[in-house]
């Protein structure tokens, strides 16, 4: 995964107290900051040394807070941001995962994911407008706690990808749902290539509704504490975003990602990479390196889930992870990625003739009495 490198840093008048939850520098203490402040019930992803990673607690307690405001007259509407200037949240937290299922302990990584995924309806259907401000790294579950509520901003930094797949996982917290409905067939680059999107290509896609440069974003983030509509808000303080890259790749992406299969993807892909295509060279050869189960489930679910709801697609979520973390593909590639650094995971099988369409659906059957449960089944 290619994690931002910037070393920049904000300037000193964009760096505000904790509670704040924009351009914080350095911080310590609490890994998570829920409050109210003013109108607005604010949550500060607060470990920005782990890229602001989700834990089970930070998990819990933007649970407990959406719950408090939801009743909370007072509460206009909610806002939540990460701390430092790299990312806003990189994902889940892989490495305890990794440990954990290692250990053979696969009840507590899945109470995580459950949790997380009931979080992820949750902030879906959230009855009050929930203001996510990106500026920096979002993935994995940064996009579970983000992408999917009312409002997006991205800033400048604004990097989203998928890059799952990388690691033996699946594109997971709502991307079911989320990716196939984005213009063409752009949400299968994203899930099968994890390519990353700039803030140019956020608004155009309409993964982002607005884009705000580093001091608009802290004059947001200061107004949106007090009263008054949020839209209207959002758009004094907007700018135009830059320019999208990724629609000017539109004919090559719809034209090869309609492959039936990973394997016909890349091979279509190969095609126009031979005619010059730079665009087409580097999917290939993402997608090469990627774990062929993972690229299968993948497809499949970029396949369905454009006929899901978004309920339906956390359970089909929750369905693969639950036979994925019993799996080979996810803990190896944690390992070449993350543990030995050798960059040389051993996929199996290794290749795409050995996975049946069979074995990919495996992946989506019911799961009886440990389906995800509803909203109403959780504390």
């Amino acid at each position: 995964m290619d994690w931002n490198s910037s070393k920049e840093r904000p300037p000193a008048a964009l760096t505000r107290p904790p509670a704040s939850g924009y351009w914080l520098g350095m911080t310590s203490g609490p890994e998570i900051i829920c409050e109210r402040r003013g109108a607005a019930g604010t949550i500060l992803l607060n470990r920005p040394a782990a890229l602001n990673a989700l834990t089970l607690t930070m998990v819990r307690a933007i649970a407990k807070a959406l719950n408090d405001w939801e009743h909370d007259a007072g509460v206009e509407r909610v806002v939540i941001s990460g701390a430092g200037d790299r990312a806003f949240c990189a994902g889940g937290d892989i490495r305890a995962l990794y440990d954990q299922g290692r250990a053979g302990d696969y009840a507590t990584g899945l109470t995580f994911w459950r949790e997380e995924y009931l979080l992820n309806l949750r902030i879906k259907t959230y009855p009050k407008p929930y203001v996510a401000l990106v500026n920096g790294i979002v993935m994995g579950g940064g996009v579970g706690v983000s992408l999917h509520g009312s409002h997006v901003v991205a800033g400048e930094r604004f990097v989203f990808a998928m890059p799952e797949v990388g690691i033996g996982f699946f594109p997971d917290v709502g991307a079911t749902h989320m990716l196939p409905r984005l213009p063409g067939l752009t949400g299968r680059w994203i899930a099968l290539t994890g390519g990353r999107v700039k803030p140019g290509d956020a608004v155009a896609l309409g993964v982002a509704q607005a884009y705000a440069p580093a001091a608009a974003m802290a004059r947001l983030a200061q107004t949106l504490e007090g009263a008054g509509d949020t839209d209207a808000i959002i758009a004094a303080h907007a700018a135009p975003a830059p320019p999208s890259i990724l629609l000017g790749e539109r004919a090559v992406i719809d034209r090869c990602f309609a492959g039936a299969s990973p394997s016909e993807v890349i091979a279509r892909l190969r095609v126009v990479a031979a005619s010059g295509s730079a665009f087409a060279k580097s999917a290939a050869e993402a997608m090469g390196r990627h774990s062929p189960t993972s690229l299968a489930i993948a497809l499949r679910q970029m396949q369905v889930g454009g006929g899901l709801d978004f309920a339906a697609a956390m359970r089909t979520e929750f369905r693969i992870v639950s036979r994925l973390c019993r799996g080979h593909e996810f803990y190896e590639g944690i390992r070449a990625q993350i543990i030995d650094k050798d960059y040389q995971p051993h996929w199996r099988p290794a290749r795409f003739e050995d996975i049946s369409a069979a074995d990919t659906e495996a992946y989506f059957a019911p799961l009886g009495a440990d389906e995800l449960p509803s909203r109403g089944q959780t504390a």
